[in-house]
């Protein structure tokens, strides 16, 4: 009886875990994608089905088939340069790089 009730403990812990795990990523996407809609929505689409409205500016959805999500992190902390003729350089804050990684990889179609 006791084992069981240390189990179940366990479980709990590890969900609750989870669950937080959960909310701290979507504030994370959340946050993400308020950085890219001020910074980047002029030029990018950023939506899941939009246009870009600089017909040089790929949609960010479509990043992935040309970079590694991941790999953007160190250009957009130490400034990413101009990805395509008008882009303006960026700089961004360690907390905001995570941000705008983690909303980049959860809008990513192959």
């Amino acid at each position: 009886m006791r084992a069981n009730r240390m189990a179940m403990v366990v479980i709990w812990l590890i969900a609750g875990t989870g669950a937080a795990v959960a909310v701290d990523d979507a504030e994370q996407i959340k946050r993400g994608e308020a950085l890219i809609q001020s910074n980047c929505a002029s030029c990018h689409a950023f939506g899941l089905s939009d246009v870009s409205q600089h017909k040089s500016a790929p949609p960010f959805r479509t990043l992935s088939r040309n970079y590694e999500i991941e790999a953007l992190e160190e250009a957009l902390a130490e400034g990413i340069m101009s990805g395509h003729p008008d882009m303006p350089e960026f700089k961004f804050e360690p907390p905001d790089v995570g941000a705008i990684i983690a909303f980049l990889k959860s809008i990513q179609v192959r």
